[in-house]
C-alpha cells in the first residue's frame, strides 16, 4: 500500500509526508519534485525554463508510474500532478490519496516568499493561486481522504490523516 498526497502549492505536503512516513512503520518518504530535479541535475524552475511545462508533465507521469510499482511509500507529489487523468487514475488505483486543503490566504502566506515554484514566479501571486486552486480543486476532491491543513499544526494533521486512514 501506497499513501499519495495531493493538493496545492504550500499545502504542506512535504513537511506532512516526512512526518507521515516517520509514523508509519516499514513506509519511506518520496517527494516527485526531489526525484525529478535528481534525474535532471537541475531545478524544476530551469526545467520549465529550458523545456516548458509539457516536457516537465511528461516526467512527472514516468516517476510517479516507477513510484507507484514499490509498495510503502508516502509521495508528496508537485500540486499540478492532478491534471492529467492518467495521473489522478493512477494515484486513486494503487494508493491511498489525501488531499491536504488550504484555504488561500494560509497558501499565500505558505509561498509568498518561495521562488522555488515556477508557476507562481509572478508578481500577483494570489491571483495565480486562485487561478490554480479553480484549475484544480475538482481534481484534488477526487481523493479518497480530504484533510484541511488551515491552521492545524503538522503533529495535528498527520493525527488527522492516520485516524482518518483508520476509519476509511
Amino acid at each position: 500500500m501506497n499513501i499519495s498526497l495531493i493538493g496545492m502549492p504550500g499545502a504542506g505536503k512535504s513537511t506532512i509526508g516526512k512526518l507521515l512516513a516517520e509514523k508509519l512503520i516499514g513506509f519511506d518518504y518520496i517527494d516527485t519534485d526531489e526525484i525529478i530535479v535528481k534525474l535532471e541535475k537541475t531545478s524544476i524552475n530551469k526545467i520549465f525554463e529550458r523545456c516548458g511545462e509539457e516536457y516537465f508533465r511528461n516526467l512527472e507521469t514516468k516517476v510517479l508510474k516507477d513510484l507507484l510499482t514499490s509498495p510503502n511509500l508516502v509521495i508528496s507529489t508537485g500540486g499540478g500532478i492532478v491534471l492529467r487523468d492518467e495521473n489522478i487514475n493512477l494515484l486513486k488505483e494503487k494508493s491511498i490519496v489525501i488531499y491536504l486543503k488550504s484555504d488561500l490566504n494560509t497558501l499565500y502566506e505558505r509561498v509568498k516568499n518561495n521562488n522555488e515554484r515556477p508557476l507562481l514566479n509572478l508578481k500577483d501571486v494570489k491571483i495565480k493561486l486562485t487561478n490554480l486552486l479553480n484549475e484544480r480543486e475538482k481534481r484534488y476532491n477526487q481523493a479518497h481522504l480530504i484533510i484541511d491543513t488551515t491552521d492545524k499544526t503538522i503533529d495535528d494533521t498527520v493525527k488527522e490523516i492516520l485516524t482518518g486512514m483508520n476509519n476509511g
